[in-house]
């Protein structure tokens, strides 16, 4: 993929209006998180992915601790088995064990019940293809597609043609080998104080065992889900927990998780944050000195920070930027042939190791840089990157319209990029599930962005008022 410019935010996706960014989610029991769709969703996945296979189509399911994961996997398990289609059910576990073990069970499609940092009320559901990748837009769209298709919709088996559902047995032992087997095997943890906060999510088990397990002595947070308290004051949406215990135990190491653990926000042993760009820029370096870093560039999002481009730059490494999206940084990364890539929020892809997003696999990756260099995870921080200023604004506009129809915005926009030059940049989006408009301003002075944001927010606001 070729590297976009600094505002770019990647070609247009297929129509979708049931799939978004990472799957369909919403509020469970509602449309469209609905038994209903969930049911068709599993008898048209079975279709498409036993098209042109002489074998019973295969499916494996995960799912987080939601107590809506219940209905779901129930529903997609009835709708894939209608179809013919074997069911094996994991239960509860992270993302991106899903994804490996669709690979590992030779599976036909891998699908994870889960609306990761949300509240516990939203579900969602995630689609992996036999290759522990997520489907590409263009798959998603044709799936939507098929959903609507009554003649497909009325196909069902009978008799000895009906699928079945089983458990797979020990699932998550098969995911904490895999994911211990992504730790060098010369280092161990032994004497490592680690605090791991699994946010009462589908990590609750695996994340504090991988760690032990490589010789760390673990302190484990959040790891008494009962259904309603996923991501509740826990985990990498609520950092503060496990700072304050970083500091409290003397730890080497915080690692807070998102409710499905593709994600982690890292803590270092100040209780002070390192962002996803941070470890980035950390793990580039390394992979430069050791030859391991792949045709020279590291893939992250448009949202990024402007000092890890120069970080970067400075190792003469390239900086390949895409839309915001896990996904699409897999995309990128698969298409130029890159191996380390990520989103500032803590989404790391080590394509080395994994297809996807992996909080635990991240971690031991931060944890194999300390041990190997001997020292603190504030000085190997300090010394790979340095940030540019960056502001966030969402603000709430009454309609969604294309940003080029938007007069003062664009006007305002042209300013503000032309008064930034190469010192920073600004990128404006709309959010991709609700009517906000996101607003992004860097440049060498937190108070001159801090009034670009202000005079963005006010075109935006003259060119969509509110509704009184």
């Amino acid at each position: 993929m070729e590297h976009r410019s600094r505002d770019s935010e990647g070609p247009r996706a297929p129509l979708r209006r049931l799939f978004g960014t990472d799957g369909i989610r919403g509020v469970a029991n509602a449309h469209p998180m609905t038994p209903e769709l969930a049911l068709s969703l599993g008898r048209v996945l079975t279709h498409v992915a036993g098209r042109g296979k002489a074998h019973t189509p295969r499916i494996l399911i995960g799912k987080d601790t939601r107590l809506s994961g219940y209905m779901l996997e129930t529903a997609l398990a009835s709708g894939i088995c209608s179809m013919g289609g074997r069911v094996m059910l994991c239960g509860p576990i992270p993302t991106p064990a899903v994804a490996h073990l669709t690979v590992s069970m030779r599976a036909d499609a891998g699908l994870v019940i889960s609306a990761s940092h949300n509240p516990y009320a939203d579900n969602g559901i995630k689609v992996f293809g036999d290759d522990g990748f997520k489907l590409p837009d263009e798959a998603e769209a044709e799936i939507e597609a098929l959903m609507g298709d009554e003649v497909l919709l009325g196909q069902r088996k009978t008799g000895p043609g009906i699928g079945r559902a089983e458990k797979l047995e020990d699932a998550r032992g098969r995911y904490v080998v895999f994911a211990k087997n992504t730790f060098p095997r010369d280092l161990s943890l032994d004497g490592v104080r680690v605090v791991v906060d699994a946010a009462h999510g589908a990590a609750y088990r695996v994340a504090p065992l991988v760690f032990q397990e490589l010789g760390a002595k673990v302190t484990a947070l959040g790891v008494k889900p009962n259904g309603t308290n996923i991501n509740r004051d826990s985990g990498a949406l609520h950092p503060d927990n496990v700072r304050a215990e970083v500091v409290r135990r003397g730890a080497h190491l915080g690692i807070a998780l998102d409710g499905d653990a593709d994600r982690l926000i890292v803590v270092d042993e100040k209780g002070q944050i390192v962002d996803g760009d941070v470890v980035m820029a950390m793990c580039a370096h390394r992979m430069l000195n050791d030859g391991e870093l792949r045709n020279g560039a590291v893939v992250a999002t448009v949202m990024s920070n402007l000092g890890l481009e120069r970080a970067l730059a400075a190792r003469g490494v390239k900086l390949v930027r895409t839309s915001v999206g896990d996904r699409y940084v897999v995309a990128a990364m698969r298409q130029g042939g890159y191996n380390l890539g990520g989103e500032q929020s803590g989404h790391l892809i080590f394509l080395d190791h994994a297809s996807t997003g992996d909080g635990i696999v991240g971690g031991l990756q931060v944890l194999a840089l300390m041990v190997r260099a001997g020292k603190p995870l504030s000085e190997l921080a300090r010394g790979a990157m340095e940030k540019v200023p960056q502001l966030l604004e969402n603000i709430s506009l009454p309609a969604r319209r294309p940003l080029e129809e938007l007069s003062a915005l664009q006007k305002t926009l042209g300013r503000v990029r032309s008064a930034l030059g190469a010192d920073g940049r600004v990128l404006v989006r709309w959010s991709g599930t609700e009517p906000k408009l996101r607003i992004m301003v860097e440049g060498p002075d937190e108070a001159l962005i801090r009034g670009f944001c202000r005079e963005l927010a006010a075109a935006a606001r003259q060119d969509l008022p509110a509704q009184g």
